[in-house]
């Protein structure tokens, strides 16, 4: 017999709490603006498959991010719609946070919402720095902490010297 599982509720998510590379973010958001970035391959062509991304300016009454609309998700983003994003991620481009939805996730157009957008905290404007030398270093000082702490679980075990046995 198959046990119903009862879905847990969402958690929303404010623009203001969204951090460089986290995941599973449910926000409700407004669309202050749409601008298409790149559109290949065409509708009535021999290419069935086209690729539209858009750069869309979303936001809620804490702040506003970009959001990068891939294919489909283009059509949903219209100036003034509320829009539902579920599953959203944060990736980074050139040192600035973006919104993404991948196929993991969801767009949908909500019911209006009815607060104001907070256009003074743009959180796409922040600039990140990722500082891959010190990412390695700490990594390498990871492994090396474990590699000795392996020698001295070793040394525990093992006897003291040769001669133990005199």
């Amino acid at each position: 017999m198959a046990e119903s599982k009862s879905l847990r509720k969402p958690v929303f998510t404010k623009v203001d709490q969204l951090r460089p590379g986290t995941i599973g973010h449910t926000l409700t958001v407004k669309v202050v603006n749409t601008k298409m970035v790149l559109q290949k391959g065409r509708a009535d062509g021999p290419q069935v498959r086209q690729m539209r991304i858009a750069e869309c300016l979303v936001g809620d009454e804490t702040g506003m991010i970009i959001f990068t609309a891939r294919n489909e998700q283009v059509d949903l983003m219209k100036e003034g719609t509320t829009i539902t994003l579920r599953n959203a991620k944060i990736d980074m481009f050139k040192g600035s946070m973006r919104l993404a939805v991948d196929k993991w996730g969801r767009v949908e157009v909500a019911e209006p919402a009815n607060f104001n957008v907070k256009e003074d905290n743009n959180l796409s404007l922040i600039e990140y720095e990722l500082e891959e030398e010190i990412w390695k270093l700490a990594c390498s000082t990871q492994k090396l902490l474990l590699a000795l702490q392996q020698i001295q679980q070793n040394l525990l075990v093992a006897p003291p010297n040769r001669w133990w046995w005199l």
